[in-house]
């Protein structure tokens, strides 16, 4: 089993989620008391969440870079960034690595281009839903028409992860909110939606939404096992 590298605490809230589902697929695939082999490492988010805000994306990508350089000389031998927004400086630390660096936008279009669907729905931060960092790829490199929220349902989303979601708050009208917004995405033509922000399914999940949902968060653990324990 390939040690696994994650890098997380962006929110501490999702990279739990992260833990819980690497080493309950290892338990699921190898059976017995076997658990993951990982290290992880969680940053404060308030210091990312500064540097997101003030758009200070250079200083991110360093910073995440040397986090990521310190799993790697930990024993990390695959790098989980645990969080869709920060993919943003994933060119970054790419390059400050030599170990796979397991890309979470790769991951989720594989799987929805899998079932054979073209036009997605994302629900995801501000800037993971505004900036072509994720959205881009997955047009450019899978072929995929990526659906966003209108600007005032894009507020709601965003400010629903940072001010309740991000803190550990489940709020039923959130709830409610995120159902309104992912049916109207499904009337616009979405086939699929993108929980494209590790914290959502917190709040929402596939018996919330008219057509199929891809939980990004789970997809990402699912596929850094299978190279974990790849031969």
């Amino acid at each position: 089993m390939k040690r696994i590298g994650l890098l997380g605490g962006m929110s501490w809230e999702s990279t739990i989620e992260y833990y819980r589902l690497v080493n309950e697929l290892v338990a699921e695939q190898l059976g017995g008391l076997h658990s993951a082999d990982c290290i992880l490492r969680s940053v404060d988010f308030t210091e990312i969440e500064v540097l997101q805000r003030e758009n200070r994306w250079a200083e991110a990508g360093e910073r995440l870079a040397r986090e990521a350089q310190d799993l790697e000389a930990a024993g990390a031998e695959l790098l989980v960034l645990c969080t869709n927004t920060m993919h943003k400086v994933a060119a970054e630390i790419e390059l400050a690595i030599t170990i796979p660096f397991v890309h979470i936008g790769d991951t989720t279009a594989e799987a929805v281009r899998g079932d054979g669907l073209d036009r997605v729905g994302l629900l995801a931060t501000g800037y993971t839903m505004e900036q072509d960092f994720y959205v881009g790829r997955l047009r450019d490199q899978h072929g995929l028409d990526v659906l966003v929220p209108d600007k005032a349902d894009r507020k709601i989303v965003h400010d629903v992860i940072y001010d309740e979601l991000c803190k550990g708050i489940i709020n039923d009208g959130s709830r409610d909110e995120y159902r309104r917004i992912m049916a109207d995405l499904a009337d616009r033509g979405a086939q699929g939606l993108l929980l494209g922000c590790t914290e959502i399914d917190l709040l929402v999940g596939a018996e919330d939404s008219p057509v199929p949902v891809y939980d990004t968060t789970r997809l990402h653990a699912e596929r850094a096992v299978t190279l974990a324990l790849a031969p």
